[in-house]
Formats: C-alpha cells, sequence, structure tokens
C-alpha cells in the first residue's frame, strides 16, 4: 500500500509511476495529482500490454519496467486497487494502491 507520504514524493522519484485511473472526465472536472499518468482503468490492460515505444507516444513517459514501483490512485481506491490486481497479473511485482487516492490528496491538499 501506498501513503500520502509516498504520493506527495512522486515528482521527485522519477523512477516511480503514479497512475491514476479515473476517467479522462473525472481528471478534468477534479485536477490530478502532481506526475501522475492518467489512464483509464478499461484502458489499462491494453496500456500495460504496449510495447515500449507506443506507450511513451501516448503517455509520454517511458513504460515501466516490471520492477518499477507503480502506485495505483483513483477517486476512492477501489479502481485503484483494481488497477494494481491487475498490474500484478502481468508480472509488474512492484504494483501498489493509494489507498486515500484522490479523495485524501485533496483534502490533505486543502483542494
Amino acid at each position: 500500500m501506498a501513503t500520502y507520504e509516498e504520493v506527495k514524493e512522486v515528482p521527485n522519484h522519477p523512477d516511480v509511476y503514479l497512475f491514476d485511473v479515473r476517467s479522462k472526465d473525472e481528471v478534468a472536472n477534479t485536477g490530478s495529482i502532481p506526475a501522475s499518468i492518467n489512464i483509464p482503468l478499461p484502458e489499462l490492460e491494453n496500456a500495460l500490454r504496449m510495447p515500449e515505444e507506443d506507450f511513451k507516444n501516448k503517455y509520454k513517459r517511458d513504460k515501466p519496467s516490471k520492477h518499477s514501483v507503480i502506485i495505483f490512485s483513483c477517486l476512492k481506491g477501489g479502481r485503484a486497487q483494481r488497477g494494481t490486481d491487475l498490474a500484478l497479473s502481468y508480472g509488474y511485482k512492484r504494483a501498489k494502491t493509494y489507498h486515500g487516492s484522490w479523495d485524501e490528496w485533496s483534502r490533505k491538499r486543502h483542494l
């Protein structure tokens, strides 16, 4: 499980990925956590299976390796957990959920 403190440090750690699995409309309406990459949950499986070059072209970041830390967030943690479970099933061994997700982030940041 990822904590608020860990997520807050993601911009300072380019080797850590933060995937926001909310819909594009949700992110547009509420905002996003700095350094997060919006990959809506229905698109996540395809993103994880994408060739590296395609991932970089679409998401403007190198594709994480199977050993990268990937933190998943959403609104309240449910979809983030599904994202984590999916990544783990594809061999991303260091995938984890930020259970507080946007709800906790926005409260602690007074947004």
